[in-house]
Formats: C-alpha cells, sequence, structure tokens
C-alpha cells in the first residue's frame, strides 16, 4: 500500500494538463440496464462501485476514506498496477449533476489527459448509462494502440460486470 508522501511525490510526477490537447483518443459506450434512474445514479456515484467494475488485472484500490461524498470540486486518489508498474491516480469531480450527469477528470496518473463524462437518462423502464471518454496516453506516438487495447478491454469488462451487479439483463452498443 501507498505511503502517503509516496504517492504525493509520484502524482506531482504524473500531473496532467489542464486544459485538454487537440488530439485525444475517444470512446463512447452505451449500456441500458434494468434499474431505475434513481438506483443506477446511485450506484455509480458510490466511489466504492467503482472497484467492482474495473479488472482485477489492473489492481485498482481505492486510497481516498471511505465512505465519501460525491461533489463537484471532489478529489478522490486510487492506487493501480499497469504492467508491473505501480501508478497513483487522482481525479477530481468537475461536474455534478445528480440524477443527469457528472465528470471526473484526472487531475494526476497514467494519461497525460483523461476526462470521463457519465451520462444517465431513463430508457423505458430502465436506464441508458452513456460514457464518453476523451483521453490521450503519455507517450502517444508509441503507446497509443495499446492504451487503446487496454481502454477497450477496461470498459468491455465493465459493461459484462454491470449487468451483473445491476441484474434483469443489459444491453449495450458502442
Amino acid at each position: 500500500m501507498w505511503h502517503k508522501s509516496g504517492f504525493e511525490r509520484l502524482a506531482s510526477l504524473l500531473g496532467s494538463a489542464d486544459d485538454a490537447p487537440a488530439e485525444r483518443q475517444l470512446l463512447h459506450i452505451e449500456t441500458v440496464v434494468p434499474t431505475r434512474l434513481s438506483e443506477t445514479f446511485a450506484f455509480f456515484s458510490n466511489a466504492e462501485n467503482l472497484e467492482r467494475l474495473t479488472p482485477p488485472w489492473i489492481n485498482f484500490r481505492i486510497l481516498t476514506p471511505l465512505p465519501m461524498t460525491m461533489f463537484e470540486g471532489a478529489m478522490i486518489d486510487y492506487h493501480l498496477t499497469l504492467y508491473g508498474l505501480p501508478i497513483p491516480w487522482r481525479t477530481r469531480i468537475d461536474v455534478w449533476e445528480p440524477g443527469v450527469r457528472f465528470v471526473d477528470r484526472q487531475v494526476a496518473g497514467p494519461y497525460r489527459w483523461w476526462r470521463h463524462e457519465h451520462l444517465f437518462e431513463t430508457a423505458g423502464t430502465g436506464t441508458r448509462v452513456t460514457d464518453r471518454v476523451e483521453y490521450v496516453p503519455r507517450v502517444a506516438l508509441f503507446s497509443r494502440s495499446l492504451v487503446r487495447r487496454d481502454v477497450d478491454r477496461i470498459f468491455a469488462f465493465r459493461q459484462r460486470v454491470l449487468a451483473q451487479l445491476l441484474p434483469g439483463g443489459a444491453g449495450a452498443s458502442a
């Protein structure tokens, strides 16, 4: 586990751009889950569920004390492992609209830029969950295709697990 000072030192080296770079990779995934909008939003806004939605091969752990209250400006610290390397990840909630959407943006971590918008809307008797992710890998010239593959795998895992965590059947489209 990370010591606070070690996390802070490494996070300072892995700071992110404040403004979105012009050339970003984009990911757009929509999933319909069989739960009501209020229940679905509550599930996604509970930071503890993020570990459940992340593949085990990343060794993703939340470092921020739980439970936590989500709000615009909230900072969340995580630890993950990519290709055997321990990496700190800090995100900030830039937008918080309960029942509608929230946006987390990487402040420090494995990407040069990461912005993840989570959108929620009623779809029949369930909820459409839309993930819009913009990201720029570090050293993009060399890592772009590898990072794209990993991001695709992470979100494919997320869709499979979401169908199990919010049971009743789920449909997905990319």
